[in-house]
């Protein structure tokens, strides 16, 4: 039976090149998009006979609430579910829910897309949930909790970077969580630091085009090194029995998340606070 593999953000970037080879190594890809064009094509690269579209913006979180049900209805098993999509907002933005906009799609999307799609990725005999963070997580600021879940104050361009950091350290730190709470099932839980990358690069900064042109050109932040590490965690057999681990792209090899990060008590915490703030939508 060909393994069905969720991919968010698939339309582009590290998603799209994930997707792709997946699929080429004979799985069945479904993929979130927000805009139907850019599913359609990614679906004509995968092909069409086994490539499922699911649309929806993970700025919405009943968006990602019908999703997650439209994908575990239509699936009977999920064998591994991949939360890739995200974003890097140069401005503080607010989501119609009134979260944060990177906290909302980076960190509080695939949380619930997790839940919502658990039952299904327990129907599978070895499931894997494999979360890309990034080391951007160690210039994180200061973290507080749970005011950093909703705190919607206005940022600069500059002061970008602290947190959209924030977001990727609080996704590392809901995997140590949830590889902890699934210990002894048949699913692991893992994440990773995909590097730097010119696919996608700062797609608000005008300059955006010009600069991955550049880059590519000079062959610095080839995309390929990060998709072959999501491709990695959700199907080669190295990684089918390893679990609660944060793996980067510099060796392939498992590091440390950056303190607090690594703390336990606050990754149960977190687990805690974001529970509380999402039952209404997780219920």
């Amino acid at each position: 039976m060909k393994p069905t593999i969720v991919i968010t953000g698939a339309t582009n970037g590290l998603g799209r090149l994930a997707a792709i080879e997946l699929a080429r190594r004979g799985a069945r890809i479904a993929i979130t998009a927000r805009s139907p064009e850019k599913a359609e094509q990614v679906r004509r690269e995968i092909g069409a006979h086994r490539t499922d579209v699911f649309l929806g913006d993970f700025t919405r979180l009943d968006n990602v609430r019908r999703i997650g049900h439209e994908i575990a209805n239509r699936y009977e098993r999920i064998d591994v579910l991949v939360n890739n999509a995200g974003i890097h907002a140069f401005a503080q933005r607010t989501t119609p829910d009134g979260y944060p906009e990177m906290v909302a799609v980076n960190y509080l999307a695939p949380w619930l897309l997790t839940q919502a799609l658990l039952p299904a990725l327990h129907q599978a005999p070895a499931a894997r949930i494999v979360n890309v963070a990034s080391e951007a997580s160690r210039r994180h600021g200061t973290l507080r909790l749970p005011q950093d879940l909703t705190e919607a104050a206005p940022f600069t361009a500059r002061g970008s970077a602290e947190h959209y950091g924030r977001t990727k350290l609080l996704d590392i730190m809901f995997t140590m969580e949830l590889a902890r709470r699934l210990a002894g099932t048949t699913i692991t839980a893992n994440c990773l630091n995909p590097g730097f990358n010119t696919t996608g690069l700062g797609r608000e900064l005008r300059i955006a085009a010009s600069l991955e042109k550049i880059l590519t050109r000079l062959r610095i932040g080839n995309p390929a090194r990060g998709a072959g590490l999501i491709v990695a965690l959700a199907s080669d057999p190295e990684f089918a029995a390893r679990t609660g681990g944060y793996y980067t792209v510099r060796g392939t090899r498992q590091i440390q998340p950056t303190p607090p990060g690594n703390d336990p008590t606050l990754q149960a915490r977190l687990w805690r606070e974001t529970q509380e703030l999402l039952q209404p939508a997780a219920s």
